[in-house]
Protein backbone atom coordinates (compact mmCIF):
# COMPACT_ATOMS: atom_id res chain seq x y z
CA UNK A 1 0.00 0.00 0.00
CA UNK A 2 1.60 3.46 -0.99
CA UNK A 3 2.10 5.75 1.99
CA UNK A 4 2.34 8.87 -0.33
CA UNK A 5 -0.77 10.99 -1.57
CA UNK A 6 -1.35 12.69 -4.71
CA UNK A 7 -0.64 16.00 -4.43
CA UNK A 8 -2.73 17.39 -7.89
CA UNK A 9 -3.97 21.23 -7.09
CA UNK A 10 -7.42 20.66 -8.13
CA UNK A 11 -9.96 18.93 -5.77
CA UNK A 12 -10.43 14.71 -6.41
CA UNK A 13 -12.61 11.88 -5.45
CA UNK A 14 -10.22 10.58 -3.26
CA UNK A 15 -6.77 12.01 -1.74
CA UNK A 16 -5.21 8.74 -0.95
CA UNK A 17 -6.99 5.20 -0.34
CA UNK A 18 -5.90 3.61 2.92
CA UNK A 19 -7.04 -0.09 2.74
CA UNK A 20 -10.89 0.45 4.50
CA UNK A 21 -13.78 -1.31 3.61
CA UNK A 22 -15.61 0.91 1.35
CA UNK A 23 -19.44 1.20 0.73
CA UNK A 24 -20.30 -1.00 3.84
CA UNK A 25 -22.39 2.32 5.60
CA UNK A 26 -25.55 3.58 4.07
CA UNK A 27 -27.47 7.12 4.95
CA UNK A 28 -29.37 5.72 7.60
CA UNK A 29 -26.49 3.99 8.94
CA UNK A 30 -24.66 6.86 9.00
CA UNK A 31 -27.27 8.75 10.77
CA UNK A 32 -27.36 6.27 13.63
CA UNK A 33 -23.31 6.47 13.70
CA UNK A 34 -23.56 9.99 14.41
CA UNK A 35 -26.40 10.01 16.84
CA UNK A 36 -25.23 7.62 18.93
CA UNK A 37 -22.00 9.12 18.96
CA UNK A 38 -23.42 12.29 20.15
CA UNK A 39 -25.13 10.65 22.47
CA UNK A 40 -28.36 12.70 23.49
CA UNK A 41 -29.04 10.87 26.86
CA UNK A 42 -25.64 10.86 28.67
CA UNK A 43 -25.43 14.52 27.17
CA UNK A 44 -28.25 15.50 28.33
CA UNK A 45 -28.25 14.07 31.71
CA UNK A 46 -24.58 15.55 31.99
CA UNK A 47 -25.39 19.35 30.36
CA UNK A 48 -28.92 20.17 31.30
CA UNK A 49 -28.48 21.03 34.79
CA UNK A 50 -24.78 23.26 34.27
CA UNK A 51 -26.37 24.75 31.50
CA UNK A 52 -29.36 25.49 33.76
CA UNK A 53 -27.20 26.80 36.08
CA UNK A 54 -25.98 29.48 33.84
CA UNK A 55 -28.72 30.68 31.81
CA UNK A 56 -31.66 29.24 33.88
CA UNK A 57 -35.14 28.92 31.35
CA UNK A 58 -33.17 30.38 28.35
CA UNK A 59 -32.33 26.69 28.01
CA UNK A 60 -33.80 26.59 24.93
CA UNK A 61 -32.97 29.79 23.33
CA UNK A 62 -29.14 28.60 24.38
CA UNK A 63 -29.55 24.94 22.63
CA UNK A 64 -30.65 26.68 19.41
CA UNK A 65 -28.22 29.42 19.34
CA UNK A 66 -25.28 26.75 20.04
CA UNK A 67 -27.52 24.70 17.15
CA UNK A 68 -26.72 27.28 14.55
CA UNK A 69 -22.96 27.58 14.25
CA UNK A 70 -22.79 23.55 14.49
CA UNK A 71 -25.40 23.77 11.16
CA UNK A 72 -23.37 26.50 9.21
CA UNK A 73 -19.77 24.62 10.17
CA UNK A 74 -21.79 21.45 9.75
CA UNK A 75 -22.84 22.85 5.92
CA UNK A 76 -18.84 23.46 5.43
CA UNK A 77 -17.54 20.03 6.07
CA UNK A 78 -20.35 18.94 3.13
CA UNK A 79 -18.60 21.39 1.22
CA UNK A 80 -15.16 20.00 1.89
CA UNK A 81 -15.70 16.27 2.13
CA UNK A 82 -17.79 16.81 -1.48
CA UNK A 83 -14.30 17.53 -3.05
CA UNK A 84 -11.79 15.89 -0.81
CA UNK A 85 -13.33 12.73 0.56
CA UNK A 86 -10.95 11.80 3.16
CA UNK A 87 -10.92 10.30 6.66
CA UNK A 88 -8.24 12.56 8.10
CA UNK A 89 -10.77 15.20 7.83
CA UNK A 90 -10.33 18.33 9.68
CA UNK A 91 -6.70 17.49 9.33
CA UNK A 92 -6.20 16.35 5.69
CA UNK A 93 -8.73 19.62 4.64
CA UNK A 94 -7.19 21.69 6.87
CA UNK A 95 -3.41 20.24 5.60
CA UNK A 96 -4.93 21.25 1.90
CA UNK A 97 -5.62 24.69 2.98
CA UNK A 98 -3.65 26.40 5.55
CA UNK A 99 -0.67 23.85 5.39
CA UNK A 100 1.12 21.37 7.03
CA UNK A 101 1.49 22.85 10.61
CA UNK A 102 -2.65 24.35 10.95
CA UNK A 103 -3.33 21.34 9.37
CA UNK A 104 -1.05 19.38 12.62
CA UNK A 105 -2.88 21.14 15.14
CA UNK A 106 -6.87 20.87 13.36
CA UNK A 107 -6.02 16.97 14.08
CA UNK A 108 -4.30 17.33 17.18
CA UNK A 109 -7.64 18.95 18.11
CA UNK A 110 -10.28 16.03 17.00
CA UNK A 111 -7.73 13.40 18.25
CA UNK A 112 -7.44 15.46 21.98
CA UNK A 113 -10.98 15.51 22.70
CA UNK A 114 -12.34 12.63 21.40
CA UNK A 115 -9.41 11.15 23.66
CA UNK A 116 -10.57 13.20 26.78
CA UNK A 117 -14.38 12.57 26.39
CA UNK A 118 -13.70 8.80 25.46
CA UNK A 119 -12.65 8.45 28.94
CA UNK A 120 -15.21 10.56 30.37
CA UNK A 121 -18.34 8.31 28.25
CA UNK A 122 -16.51 5.38 30.10
CA UNK A 123 -17.09 7.40 33.49
CA UNK A 124 -20.57 7.68 32.87
CA UNK A 125 -20.84 4.42 31.79
CA UNK A 126 -19.70 3.00 35.14
CA UNK A 127 -21.55 5.25 37.22
CA UNK A 128 -24.97 3.78 35.34
CA UNK A 129 -24.43 0.34 34.89
CA UNK A 130 -23.73 0.19 38.85
CA UNK A 131 -26.55 2.22 39.37
CA UNK A 132 -29.02 -0.13 37.20
CA UNK A 133 -27.32 -3.20 38.69
CA UNK A 134 -28.78 -1.84 42.37
CA UNK A 135 -32.17 -1.09 40.84
CA UNK A 136 -32.49 -4.15 39.37
CA UNK A 137 -31.80 -6.45 42.71
CA UNK A 138 -32.97 -3.98 44.84
CA UNK A 139 -30.04 -3.18 46.53
CA UNK A 140 -29.23 0.73 46.76
CA UNK A 141 -25.92 0.20 48.18
CA UNK A 142 -24.51 -1.28 45.01
CA UNK A 143 -24.68 2.52 43.94
CA UNK A 144 -21.56 3.14 46.27
CA UNK A 145 -19.47 0.27 44.23
CA UNK A 146 -18.91 2.78 41.74
CA UNK A 147 -16.95 5.54 44.85
CA UNK A 148 -14.96 2.29 45.22
CA UNK A 149 -11.19 3.67 43.36
CA UNK A 150 -10.12 0.18 42.33
CA UNK A 151 -12.99 -1.05 41.28
CA UNK A 152 -14.43 2.04 39.37
CA UNK A 153 -10.84 1.96 37.50
CA UNK A 154 -11.07 -1.97 36.59
CA UNK A 155 -15.17 -1.54 35.72
CA UNK A 156 -13.90 1.86 33.80
CA UNK A 157 -11.38 -0.07 31.63
CA UNK A 158 -13.18 -3.51 30.82
CA UNK A 159 -15.73 -0.89 29.59
CA UNK A 160 -12.92 0.85 27.10
CA UNK A 161 -11.13 -2.42 26.21
CA UNK A 162 -15.01 -3.65 24.59
CA UNK A 163 -15.56 -0.73 23.02
CA UNK A 164 -12.10 -0.63 21.27
CA UNK A 165 -12.59 -4.66 20.22
CA UNK A 166 -15.96 -3.45 18.59
CA UNK A 167 -14.59 -0.50 16.85
CA UNK A 168 -11.09 -2.57 15.75
CA UNK A 169 -14.05 -5.28 14.19
CA UNK A 170 -14.92 -2.45 11.64
CA UNK A 171 -18.09 -0.53 10.89
CA UNK A 172 -20.17 -3.48 10.25
CA UNK A 173 -20.34 -4.40 13.53
CA UNK A 174 -20.48 -0.73 14.71
CA UNK A 175 -23.02 -0.59 12.83
CA UNK A 176 -25.37 -3.28 13.45
CA UNK A 177 -24.54 -2.94 17.33
CA UNK A 178 -25.60 1.14 16.89
CA UNK A 179 -28.90 0.39 15.91
CA UNK A 180 -30.24 -1.26 18.81
CA UNK A 181 -28.56 0.72 21.60
CA UNK A 182 -29.61 4.19 19.55
CA UNK A 183 -33.05 2.96 19.03
CA UNK A 184 -33.39 2.19 22.71
CA UNK A 185 -31.98 5.51 23.96
CA UNK A 186 -34.50 8.12 21.77
CA UNK A 187 -37.49 5.94 22.44
CA UNK A 188 -36.79 6.05 26.31
CA UNK A 189 -36.31 10.00 26.35
CA UNK A 190 -39.57 10.26 24.29
CA UNK A 191 -41.31 8.19 27.14
CA UNK A 192 -39.67 10.73 29.38
CA UNK A 193 -40.90 13.76 27.58
CA UNK A 194 -43.99 12.64 27.01
CA UNK A 195 -44.49 11.59 30.97
CA UNK A 196 -43.46 14.95 32.14
CA UNK A 197 -45.85 16.63 29.80
CA UNK A 198 -48.03 14.40 31.31
CA UNK A 199 -47.87 14.66 34.61
CA UNK A 200 -47.83 19.28 34.11
CA UNK A 201 -51.22 18.62 32.60
CA UNK A 202 -52.33 16.89 35.26
CA UNK A 203 -50.83 18.98 37.86
CA UNK A 204 -48.60 16.26 39.46
CA UNK A 205 -45.34 17.82 38.64
CA UNK A 206 -42.99 19.19 40.83
CA UNK A 207 -42.98 23.06 39.86
CA UNK A 208 -45.17 22.89 37.02
CA UNK A 209 -43.67 26.06 34.57
CA UNK A 210 -45.49 27.10 31.80
CA UNK A 211 -43.95 26.99 28.49
CA UNK A 212 -43.19 31.27 27.59
CA UNK A 213 -41.94 32.78 24.54
CA UNK A 214 -39.18 34.32 26.55
CA UNK A 215 -37.44 30.50 26.75
CA UNK A 216 -36.80 30.98 23.29
CA UNK A 217 -34.95 34.50 23.71
CA UNK A 218 -31.10 34.41 23.96
CA UNK A 219 -31.05 38.39 24.48
CA UNK A 220 -33.21 37.88 27.69
CA UNK A 221 -29.90 36.06 29.27
CA UNK A 222 -28.75 38.05 32.39
CA UNK A 223 -24.69 38.11 30.91
CA UNK A 224 -22.67 37.60 28.06
CA UNK A 225 -20.42 35.63 30.02
CA UNK A 226 -23.60 33.88 31.36
CA UNK A 227 -24.25 33.65 27.33
CA UNK A 228 -21.10 32.71 26.63
CA UNK A 229 -20.69 30.05 29.15
CA UNK A 230 -24.30 28.66 28.02
CA UNK A 231 -23.26 28.61 24.35
CA UNK A 232 -20.14 26.95 25.16
CA UNK A 233 -21.93 24.12 26.60
CA UNK A 234 -24.69 23.96 23.94
CA UNK A 235 -22.17 23.39 21.65
CA UNK A 236 -20.68 20.49 23.56
CA UNK A 237 -23.43 18.68 23.40
CA UNK A 238 -23.65 18.78 19.36
CA UNK A 239 -20.66 18.35 18.75
CA UNK A 240 -19.87 14.26 17.51
CA UNK A 241 -22.32 14.69 14.32
CA UNK A 242 -18.61 14.94 12.05
CA UNK A 243 -18.02 11.46 12.83
CA UNK A 244 -19.91 10.95 9.81
CA UNK A 245 -17.14 12.64 7.87
CA UNK A 246 -14.50 10.08 9.54
CA UNK A 247 -16.53 7.84 7.26
CA UNK A 248 -16.41 8.72 3.93
CA UNK A 249 -14.08 6.35 2.55
CA UNK A 250 -16.47 3.81 4.28
CA UNK A 251 -19.49 4.76 3.24
CA UNK A 252 -21.83 4.08 0.06
CA UNK A 253 -21.44 7.57 -2.43
CA UNK A 254 -19.03 9.09 -0.67
CA UNK A 255 -19.03 12.44 -2.37
CA UNK A 256 -22.41 13.05 -0.95
CA UNK A 257 -23.33 10.22 1.91
CA UNK A 258 -21.71 11.79 5.01
CA UNK A 259 -22.39 15.20 4.05
CA UNK A 260 -25.86 14.50 4.37
CA UNK A 261 -25.74 12.31 7.36
CA UNK A 262 -24.24 15.41 9.25
CA UNK A 263 -26.47 17.46 8.20
CA UNK A 264 -29.32 14.83 9.18
CA UNK A 265 -27.57 14.43 12.65
CA UNK A 266 -27.34 17.74 13.42
CA UNK A 267 -31.10 18.27 12.61
CA UNK A 268 -32.38 15.43 14.61
CA UNK A 269 -30.28 16.28 17.54
CA UNK A 270 -32.00 19.50 18.00
CA UNK A 271 -35.58 17.88 17.70
CA UNK A 272 -34.73 15.78 20.50
CA UNK A 273 -32.96 18.11 22.98
CA UNK A 274 -35.67 20.70 22.35
CA UNK A 275 -38.55 18.16 23.01
CA UNK A 276 -36.31 16.83 26.12
CA UNK A 277 -35.63 20.35 27.25
CA UNK A 278 -39.17 21.56 27.33
CA UNK A 279 -40.59 18.56 28.99
CA UNK A 280 -37.93 18.82 32.09
CA UNK A 281 -38.21 22.58 32.24
CA UNK A 282 -41.83 22.15 32.54
CA UNK A 283 -42.08 19.48 35.16
CA UNK A 284 -38.98 20.53 37.18
CA UNK A 285 -38.44 24.10 36.76
CA UNK A 286 -35.63 25.80 37.77
CA UNK A 287 -35.93 25.78 41.50
CA UNK A 288 -32.67 25.45 43.50
CA UNK A 289 -34.67 23.03 45.79
CA UNK A 290 -35.84 19.89 46.10
CA UNK A 291 -35.90 17.71 42.24
CA UNK A 292 -35.89 21.84 40.70
CA UNK A 293 -33.41 22.05 37.81
CA UNK A 294 -31.17 24.68 39.27
CA UNK A 295 -30.82 22.57 42.45
CA UNK A 296 -26.69 21.87 42.47
CA UNK A 297 -27.07 18.91 44.09
CA UNK A 298 -28.88 17.23 41.18
CA UNK A 299 -26.35 18.89 38.10
CA UNK A 300 -24.51 16.50 37.55
CA UNK A 301 -26.96 13.96 36.47
CA UNK A 302 -30.11 15.20 35.96
CA UNK A 303 -32.54 12.22 34.69
CA UNK A 304 -31.24 9.88 37.87
CA UNK A 305 -32.71 12.30 39.69
CA UNK A 306 -35.94 13.15 37.83
CA UNK A 307 -36.38 9.74 35.87
CA UNK A 308 -38.07 8.16 39.39
CA UNK A 309 -40.79 10.71 39.69
CA UNK A 310 -41.05 11.18 36.20
CA UNK A 311 -42.10 8.01 34.92
CA UNK A 312 -42.32 5.99 38.07
CA UNK A 313 -41.82 2.30 38.11
CA UNK A 314 -39.93 2.50 34.95
CA UNK A 315 -37.32 4.78 36.04
CA UNK A 316 -35.06 1.86 35.52
CA UNK A 317 -35.35 2.45 31.60
CA UNK A 318 -33.72 5.45 32.13
CA UNK A 319 -30.70 4.74 33.71
CA UNK A 320 -30.60 1.45 31.26
CA UNK A 321 -31.20 4.07 28.30
CA UNK A 322 -27.98 6.13 29.87
CA UNK A 323 -25.95 3.29 30.31
CA UNK A 324 -26.82 1.91 26.40
CA UNK A 325 -26.24 6.01 25.39
CA UNK A 326 -23.06 6.35 26.72
CA UNK A 327 -21.55 2.65 25.76
CA UNK A 328 -23.03 3.41 22.70
CA UNK A 329 -20.99 6.45 22.33
CA UNK A 330 -18.35 5.09 23.72
CA UNK A 331 -17.81 2.66 21.03
CA UNK A 332 -18.82 4.75 18.18
CA UNK A 333 -16.40 7.85 19.37
CA UNK A 334 -13.42 5.59 18.66
CA UNK A 335 -14.64 6.14 14.93
CA UNK A 336 -13.22 9.74 14.62
CA UNK A 337 -9.76 9.51 16.80
CA UNK A 338 -9.01 6.28 14.73
CA UNK A 339 -9.10 7.43 11.27
CA UNK A 340 -7.67 10.68 11.85
CA UNK A 341 -4.54 9.18 13.30
CA UNK A 342 -5.09 6.34 10.76
CA UNK A 343 -4.55 9.28 8.12
CA UNK A 344 -2.20 11.05 9.94
CA UNK A 345 0.07 7.99 9.65
CA UNK A 346 -1.01 7.29 6.38
CA UNK A 347 0.58 10.49 4.85
CA UNK A 348 3.28 10.37 7.26
CA UNK A 349 2.35 13.27 9.88
CA UNK A 350 3.00 10.80 12.30
CA UNK A 351 4.78 7.42 12.47
CA UNK A 352 3.67 5.11 9.73
CA UNK A 353 2.33 1.95 12.34
CA UNK A 354 -0.63 4.78 12.75
CA UNK A 355 -1.66 3.63 9.04
CA UNK A 356 -1.97 0.50 9.47
CA UNK A 357 -5.28 -1.36 8.22
CA UNK A 358 -6.79 -4.94 9.71
CA UNK A 359 -6.67 -7.10 6.66
CA UNK A 360 -9.27 -8.99 8.21
CA UNK A 361 -11.78 -6.00 9.20
CA UNK A 362 -10.05 -4.04 6.87
CA UNK A 363 -10.35 -0.85 10.17
CA UNK A 364 -8.00 0.97 11.58
CA UNK A 365 -6.03 -1.13 14.10
CA UNK A 366 -2.77 0.15 15.56
CA UNK A 367 -5.03 3.43 15.62
CA UNK A 368 -8.17 2.21 17.15
CA UNK A 369 -5.85 0.47 20.26
CA UNK A 370 -3.59 3.40 20.43
CA UNK A 371 -6.79 5.82 20.58
CA UNK A 372 -8.43 3.32 23.94
CA UNK A 373 -4.68 3.56 25.17
CA UNK A 374 -4.53 7.16 25.51
CA UNK A 375 -7.95 7.36 27.00
CA UNK A 376 -7.31 4.69 29.39
CA UNK A 377 -4.42 6.22 30.41
CA UNK A 378 -5.96 9.72 30.64
CA UNK A 379 -8.59 8.51 32.69
CA UNK A 380 -6.42 6.49 35.45
CA UNK A 381 -4.21 9.51 35.29
CA UNK A 382 -7.19 12.48 36.38
CA UNK A 383 -9.15 10.12 38.21
CA UNK A 384 -6.32 9.29 40.88
CA UNK A 385 -5.28 12.94 40.39
CA UNK A 386 -8.69 14.69 41.69
CA UNK A 387 -12.26 13.97 40.95
CA UNK A 388 -12.57 17.93 40.31
CA UNK A 389 -9.56 17.44 37.42
CA UNK A 390 -11.87 14.62 35.77
CA UNK A 391 -15.26 17.42 35.61
CA UNK A 392 -13.03 20.42 34.51
CA UNK A 393 -11.15 18.50 31.86
CA UNK A 394 -15.40 18.19 30.38
CA UNK A 395 -15.53 21.90 30.86
CA UNK A 396 -12.43 22.27 28.85
CA UNK A 397 -13.40 20.05 25.87
CA UNK A 398 -15.91 23.16 24.76
CA UNK A 399 -12.88 24.65 24.22
CA UNK A 400 -11.04 21.91 22.16
CA UNK A 401 -14.08 21.32 19.69
CA UNK A 402 -14.56 25.39 18.89
CA UNK A 403 -11.00 25.00 18.27
CA UNK A 404 -10.58 22.34 15.90
CA UNK A 405 -14.49 22.98 14.24
CA UNK A 406 -13.29 26.64 13.89
CA UNK A 407 -10.40 26.03 11.91
CA UNK A 408 -11.86 23.21 9.91
CA UNK A 409 -14.79 25.92 8.64
CA UNK A 410 -12.07 28.80 7.80
CA UNK A 411 -10.32 26.11 6.03
CA UNK A 412 -13.65 25.35 3.72
CA UNK A 413 -13.46 29.49 3.16
CA UNK A 414 -10.09 29.79 2.28
CA UNK A 415 -9.82 26.29 0.41
CA UNK A 416 -13.09 27.80 -1.97
CA UNK A 417 -12.17 31.51 -2.21
CA UNK A 418 -11.35 30.78 -5.88
CA UNK A 419 -14.86 29.89 -6.72
CA UNK A 420 -16.51 31.57 -3.50
CA UNK A 421 -18.40 34.23 -5.41
CA UNK A 422 -18.61 32.20 -8.87
CA UNK A 423 -22.56 31.66 -7.80
CA UNK A 424 -25.05 32.04 -4.59
CA UNK A 425 -24.72 28.69 -4.07
CA UNK A 426 -20.93 28.42 -3.60
CA UNK A 427 -21.37 31.63 -1.87
CA UNK A 428 -23.60 30.91 1.14
CA UNK A 429 -22.18 27.14 1.16
CA UNK A 430 -18.68 27.69 0.68
CA UNK A 431 -18.16 30.69 1.79
CA UNK A 432 -20.93 32.69 4.12
CA UNK A 433 -22.69 29.92 6.09
CA UNK A 434 -18.40 28.10 7.55
CA UNK A 435 -17.55 31.82 7.56
CA UNK A 436 -19.55 32.68 10.05
CA UNK A 437 -19.72 29.53 12.03
CA UNK A 438 -15.89 29.48 12.23
CA UNK A 439 -15.56 32.79 13.45
CA UNK A 440 -18.56 32.28 16.19
CA UNK A 441 -16.75 29.02 17.33
CA UNK A 442 -13.62 30.73 17.79
CA UNK A 443 -14.25 33.71 19.34
CA UNK A 444 -16.24 31.41 21.43
CA UNK A 445 -13.02 29.68 21.79
CA UNK A 446 -11.19 32.76 22.87
CA UNK A 447 -13.99 34.13 25.21
CA UNK A 448 -14.05 31.10 27.35
CA UNK A 449 -10.01 30.77 27.15
CA UNK A 450 -10.22 34.24 29.09
CA UNK A 451 -13.04 33.46 31.48
CA UNK A 452 -11.80 30.26 32.32
CA UNK A 453 -8.60 32.06 33.57
CA UNK A 454 -10.73 32.58 36.49
CA UNK A 455 -10.36 30.42 39.63
CA UNK A 456 -14.00 30.20 40.25
CA UNK A 457 -14.61 29.15 36.68
CA UNK A 458 -15.54 24.98 36.60
CA UNK A 459 -15.06 23.38 39.67
CA UNK A 460 -13.41 26.25 41.48
CA UNK A 461 -9.68 24.30 41.65
CA UNK A 462 -6.62 26.60 40.34
CA UNK A 463 -2.72 26.09 40.24
CA UNK A 464 -1.62 29.42 41.15
CA UNK A 465 -4.44 31.26 41.08
CA UNK A 466 -5.24 30.15 37.20
CA UNK A 467 -8.18 28.53 36.90
CA UNK A 468 -7.62 24.42 35.99
CA UNK A 469 -10.27 24.67 32.99
CA UNK A 470 -7.70 26.64 31.43
CA UNK A 471 -4.43 25.14 32.47
CA UNK A 472 -6.19 21.92 30.82
CA UNK A 473 -7.55 23.01 28.13
CA UNK A 474 -4.01 25.04 27.07
CA UNK A 475 -1.90 22.17 28.32
CA UNK A 476 -3.51 20.15 25.76
CA UNK A 477 -2.87 22.68 23.06
CA UNK A 478 0.63 23.17 23.92
CA UNK A 479 1.16 19.15 24.62
CA UNK A 480 0.33 19.16 20.48
CA UNK A 481 2.61 21.88 19.61
CA UNK A 482 5.60 19.74 21.52
CA UNK A 483 4.46 16.68 19.58
CA UNK A 484 3.94 18.19 16.14
CA UNK A 485 7.77 19.78 16.57
CA UNK A 486 9.01 16.33 17.35
CA UNK A 487 7.21 14.80 14.34
CA UNK A 488 8.67 17.55 12.28
CA UNK A 489 12.28 16.47 13.11
CA UNK A 490 11.43 13.02 12.90
CA UNK A 491 8.82 12.69 9.78
CA UNK A 492 9.71 16.15 8.11
CA UNK A 493 8.67 15.17 4.73
CA UNK A 494 4.99 16.30 5.69
CA UNK A 495 6.06 19.40 7.19
CA UNK A 496 7.80 20.77 4.02
CA UNK A 497 4.66 19.56 2.09
CA UNK A 498 5.91 16.88 0.07
CA UNK A 499 2.92 14.19 1.04
CA UNK A 500 -0.18 16.28 1.34
CA UNK A 501 0.23 19.55 -0.51
CA UNK A 502 -1.84 22.28 -0.57
CA UNK A 503 -4.18 23.15 -3.07
CA UNK A 504 -7.29 24.85 -4.54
Amino acid sequence: MSTKAPVAQGTHKSLSEKGLKAGSVGLIGAVVIGVSCIAPAYTLTAALGPTVSEVGVHLPAVFLVGFIPMLLVALGYRELNNAMPDAGTSFTWATRAFGPWIGWMGGWGLIAATIIVLSNLAAVAVDFFYLMLAQLLGSPGITELSKNLPLNIATTLVFIAAACWISYRGMETTKGVQYVLVGFQLLVLGWFAVSAFVHVANGTAFDATAISPDWFNPFAVDSFSSFAAGVSLSIFIYWGWDVTLTMNEETRNPEKTPGRAATVTVVVIVAIYMTAALGTLSFAGVGETGLGTGNPDNQSSIFAVLSGPVMGPFAILMSLAILSSSAASLQSTFVSPARTLLAMGHYKALPGKFGKVSPTFKSPSYATIAAAIAAAAFYVITRTTSENALWDTITALGMMICFYYGITALACVWFFRPVAFSNARAFFFKFLAPLLGGVILLVMFFKTAYDSMDPEYGSGSSVGGVGMVFILGMGVIVLGVVIMLVMARIRPEFFRGQVLAQGR
